[in-house]
This record gives structure tokens, sequence and C-alpha cells, in this order.
């Protein structure tokens, strides 16, 4: 079959199911999943920058999305002027100092020669430096925390467009992604994954813990929306003659609306980042990463910056999963720390490059599509699956109970098969890379 042919038909196989959600089920689900997929296929193409381009393995992808996520609060909402007052400069100051601490103990490792002088005065600043960041930060975390605890107890943020915040959040995944690439990128492959795992496990508990950023597992909610609100909409009586002449009911038409709206901003994202993935992947750039991950050896012997090469792809794949988490949490409208974790935002996602193709950026858009598909929908497709075979069976019975309770794991279970069928038939993904 001609490839071409071929892939258009993948692509169109996913968009009938999404189709046929929405006339079975309903169409809010079925744009639901348009968007989410949307999402998870900028999240894809993210890790397939860094491994079907560079061969990184990655296992905390979850951290970068998070930090994503933290800067729609850091960008979006408010100020909270008395958690200013009370400790925002404190905080400031503190965080100041402990990074003058960081960097005062970094230079005088690389300017002082080797010995037990260098230890002495790098322990020295770095054991001094961490009473004083703490001295200065500790009382200003406090006062902010106590400051109207039960609805802020943060800081706020800069209360600009909430879609300036998905830039940001690239551009924060992709400073942390350089700080922990400095220090892991020598790594081999097997450790850089257990180092990038902690890291992102790190960032999730400091998510978590430190009420003043974020306001920990309390939640940000409210966040502000880059589309109008159905309440406004629904208010509107010109939106409502328009739904009326079409038959439509404006409370489900306002629904329809905005997650319409919020599927053709994310399909611009997604454009924008696929066309910049796709002239990459074929500029001299991209064959030189891709030779790279296939001989590195040769090509540090061609004169090649290996490691530099690793870092730069390492910081661009990681600012694509924090643009894709600045839109997760603003398509959420709130951000919750304790929802990241590493089945959905790690395992899911190199599910979805695998499936679709190691080093085909098409083939990680497919991915993101079809698996978030299936995420949602075998759920309760299994529980259906179940019920049917479970019905014949007699009230009471052990293995009636069992089936009803299953349907909960067929989920893990689906992604397990679809992998293993994917390897075995097509062990290159459904869009091989070329």
């Amino acid at each position: 079959m001609n490839e071409t042919l071929r892939n258009t038909l993948l692509f169109a196989g996913v968009a009938m199911m999404i189709v046929l959600t929405g006339v079975f089920q309903s169409w809010n689900s079925a744009l639901v999943i348009l968007n989410m997929g949307l999402v998870s296929a900028v999240m894809a193409l993210g890790v397939n920058l860094q491994w079907g381009f560079a061969g990184l393995f990655n296992v905390g992808v979850m951290g970068f999305v998070a930090l994503g996520g933290l800067a729609t609060v850091l960008v979006s909402m408010p100020p909270v002027g008395e958690a200013w007052a009370a400790g925002g400069t404190r905080i400031l100051a503190g965080l100041a100092i402990g990074a003058a601490t960081i960097t005062a103990a970094i230079l005088a490792f690389g300017r002082m020669a080797p010995g037990r002088a260098r230890v002495l005065v790098v322990l020295a600043i770095l054991v001094i430096g961490f009473f004083v960041y703490r001295g200065v930060l500790d009382p200003g975390v406090e006062a902010v925390e106590r400051t109207n605890a039960a609805s802020t107890g943060y800081l706020g943020g800069l209360g600009l467009p909430v879609i300036l915040s998905w830039p940001v959040g690239g551009l924060i995944a992709a400073g942390a992604a350089w700080i922990i690439g400095k220090t892991a990128l020598g790594l081999r492959s097997d450790y850089l994954a257990i180092a990038t795992l902690g890291i992102a496990e790190i960032v999730i508990a400091v998510l978590k813990n430190e009420d003043w950023l974020a306001r920990g597992v309390k939640n940000v909610i409210g966040l502000p929306r880059p589309v109008p609100y159905e309440v406004d909409l629904q208010r509107s009586r010109e939106f409502g003659d328009i739904v009326g002449g079409l038959g439509l009911d404006p409370v489900t038409a306002s629904g329809l609306w905005v997650k319409a709206n919020y599927g053709i901003l994310f399909a611009i994202v997604l454009a924008i980042v696929f066309v910049l993935a796709q002239l990459a992947l074929h500029s001299p750039w991209g064959r030189m990463m891709r030779a790279i991950r296939d001989n590195e050896t040769a090509a540090r012997a061609m004169g090649k910056d290996v490691t530099r090469r690793h870092l730069q792809v390492f910081v661009i794949g990681s600012a694509v999963c924090g643009l894709a988490g600045a839109m997760m949490t603003t398509l959420d409208g709130q951000l919750t720390p304790a929802s990241y974790q590493p089945l959905r935002f790690t395992f899911l996602v190199w599910v979805m490059v695998i499936v679709g193709g190691s080093g085909s950026n098409l083939g990680a858009v497919l991915g993101g599509f079809l698996i978030w598909f299936l995420w949602v929908q075998v759920e309760p497709l299994g529980q259906l699956v179940m019920s049917a075979l479970a019905s014949p069976l007699p009230e009471g019975s052990a293995l009636k109970a069992h089936l009803a309770t299953s349907a909960a794991h067929i989920r893990l279970l689906t992604m397990g098969v679809v992998l293993l069928l994917v390897l075995r038939f097509s062990p290159r993904g459904l869009i091989p890379e070329k």
C-alpha cells in the first residue's frame, strides 16, 4: 500500500472513532477527547525529539509537564497583595541568597586548585549559605501561608493573559532541563532514566509541599481562560438567538462552543510544533542528531560534541513538554499537583511515541490521538463487556463479582496488549521513521 495512503487511513480511522464517540455518546465527550488528544500529541512530539532524534531515555516527563502547569499559576493568576506584604520580599531575598550560595560554591570549586582546601571552602560556603537562606526564607514562607490560608495562602502570579503562560511554561521547563542536563547527560542511558525519574518526583514533591508557591495540595482553582465562560455565553442574547435558530439548547451549545475554541487554539500550537519538528528533522542538525543516536563513537570520532548536542535536544524536548503542560492546566482550569502521576504523564506518553513510531513526528502525533482515545474509552467499553459476560451468571457468584471489579483494570491491560501487538507486528511503530 502507498505510504501516504496508509498514513491517511490511519488518521482517518482515529478521526472516525472520535466522530463515532460524538454520535453514540455526546459531542461534548468527543471534543474533550479531541482536545486532550491535541495536548497529548504535543507531549509525544517533545518526547520524540529526545528519544527519536537523540536516543535520550527521559523518564521524567511528568516533572516538565508539571512545571508547565505551574507556569499558568505564576503568569495568569492575580498577585495576592496581602501575602506579598506579609512575606513576599523575604521569600524573594531568601531565594536570591540560595541562588547566590550555589553560584559561589560552583565558582569556588572551579577556580580553586584540587585539594583539601577547596573541599573545605565549598562546604563552608554551602553550610553557611544554607542557614542564612533558611533564616531569611522560612519566616517569609510562614507569614505568606498564614494569609487567608483557606482561600489563598500563596503569592499568586503576575495577572497576565493566560496564553502567555504557554511559552513561559516551555521556558521554565527548558531552564530546569538545562540544569538537569548539565549534571545528568553524562550518565549512561539507564542511569539517566533513574536520574530524570527521581528529579521529576522532586518537582512534584516541591509543588505539593511549598504552599506559598502554588497552594500545594490545596490546589489553585479558577485559572483565567483564553476562551469565553459557558455562563457568559448562555446569558448572551445574541448567542442564544444564533443557537436557537439552529435548534440547539444554549447550555449544550455553549459547552460545545468553548471546547471547539480550545480545540482551535490547541490545533494551532500542535501545527506550529509539528512544522518546527519536521524542519529540525530534515535539517543538517537533525541528520547530525540521528547520526549521534545511531553511533555516538563514530560521531565523536568525526569531531561532534555529543554531550552538547544531547543537551540541546534535551532542553528543546523538555520545553515542548512544558508547553503541553501549560496547555493542559489551562484546559483543566486548575492546578492539582496530586494529579501528576508517572503512569499518566510518563508511561502513557512513552506508549504514544513507541506505538506511533519512534523517530517519526507524524507517528508521534498519531500515537498521541490513538492512545489517548483508547485510554479514555476502553474503561466504559470494558464495563459493558464485563457486564455482558457476567449477566448469565447467578447473583452472588464470586466470578460475577470478580468480573464487575475487573473493569477498572482494563485500561492497563489494553495499553499492554496494544504495545505488544505493535512491537510484534510493526516494531518500528504504525508510522515508522523514514
